[in-house]
């Protein structure tokens, strides 16, 4: 039978299980008559996401579902702080299950915001960390600019000063990239890496695995950026990689003949899910 060896920093992060911590506990204390919502899917894992639902963790689809009964859940990824105080004002109470790892992120913005460099924050545009991360660089009143790719740098010439940070998921290896790039136009740069430890010991994990095996498998969101960029890397290395959230996406003829499969999981997914395709897979291969 062919082996089944699983990264060692496979699953849960640590900002994603204190989130999901924080929301089972805010629905187990709640009264009847109080709603439990949160910002947008808690984490970018829609099976997760389902399981939380029937605890009683409802997803805020339109404000006017709120009033002063509500709890609202901030997920993982952060918000704006302006979106923070407006949701005060309406009376609610507020748990906020923001990484302590974005934080930071926030927290090294204002500083260079402050500083008066150009913010460079290399991540996706439209990521709800990218969103709320931009809402402190307004917030202090600060210029810069979101660089997902390196079409994205025009912004940046002709800027003197100018401070680079990362969406805490982002790839390491872009970020290297545009941190070279800005080095050779700006007068001074400085650089802030917010790459979670997490995100590293994953990409490291499947730089590592991707090229011992014959099949690499991702689990995770398909709306999970950093699943995603795992499998981005594993494919670079291994042609014979695939993306699933579920164990039903699984094919045998993707394990013919193969006599090492590795398997990885984004930072979003839960254990019981990875141990799920574990088993599919042992089923697949006998």
């Amino acid at each position: 039978m062919a082996q089944i060896i699983v990264a060692e920093h496979a699953g849960f992060c640590f900002g994603v299980r204190r989130a999901i911590n924080l929301a089972e506990e805010a629905v187990k204390d709640t009264h009847l008559d109080r709603k439990v919502l949160s910002m947008g899917p808690l984490i970018h894992n829609p099976q997760e996401v389902k399981r939380l639902e029937g605890k009683g963790l409802m997803l805020l689809e339109d404000e006017s579902m709120l009033d002063e009964n509500s709890t609202v859940i901030v997920r993982s990824h952060g918000i704006p702080p302006q979106k923070e105080r407006e949701l005060l004002s309406k009376g609610v109470r507020l748990v906020d299950a923001t990484c302590p790892f974005v934080k930071a992120v926030h927290e090294a913005v204002i500083k260079l915001c402050k500083e008066g460099y150009f913010v460079v924050l290399v991540g996706e545009k439209n990521h709800p960390e990218v969103i709320g991360t931009l809402g402190y660089l307004q917030e202090c009143g600060g210029k810069g600019v979101v660089v997902e790719s390196k079409e994205d740098l025009k912004a940046v010439l002709g800027k003197e000063k100018v401070g680079v940070v990362a969406q805490t998921t982002q790839n390491e290896q872009f970020f290297k990239e545009v941190v070279g790039e800005i080095a050779l136009w700006a007068r001074e740069v400085k650089v802030i890496n917010t790459i979670c430890n997490a995100t590293s010991e994953r990409q490291e994990d499947v730089y590592e695995l991707a090229p011992q095996v014959d099949v690499m498998v991702i689990v995770g969101g398909k709306n999970s950026g950093n699943t995603r960029r795992l499998y981005e890397i594993s494919k670079s290395l291994n042609p014979n990689s695939y993306h699933i959230e579920t164990p039903e996406e699984l094919r045998r003829e993707w394990f013919e003949g193969a006599q090492k499969i590795g398997l990885t999981a984004g930072a979003s997914t839960p254990d019981w899910i990875i141990q799920a395709v574990v088993d599919r897979i042992k089923e697949l291969i006998i």
